[in-house]
């Protein structure tokens, strides 16, 4: 089962794409991010940005939560509200 990786905000202007399905799993998030920026440069700036959050399944998970086949992954840059 492959596991969906959404990209949004400036994250996704950075990569190119609003999403991607991977298969390498499981992991770490920290090990997610860097099998990701191994994609090519951007991938690398926008995944290993400090201020890049991780959400696993809607919940914000912090690097060493394990991703799981079939989770659902979002990386985001933080949100401001007002």
């Amino acid at each position: 089962m492959k596991t969906k990786i959404l990209f949004f905000g400036q994250t996704r202007e950075l990569i190119g794409l609003s999403d991607i399905e991977w298969e390498h799993l499981p992991c770490t998030v920290a090990e997610l991010r860097e099998q990701l920026s191994h994609q090519g440069d951007n991938w690398h700036y926008a995944l290993t940005e400090k201020s890049c959050l991780c959400a696993v399944n809607k919940i914000l998970v912090n690097d060493l939560h394990i991703v799981e086949n079939g989770d659902e992954v979002a990386f985001f840059p933080p949100v401001t509200g007002g």
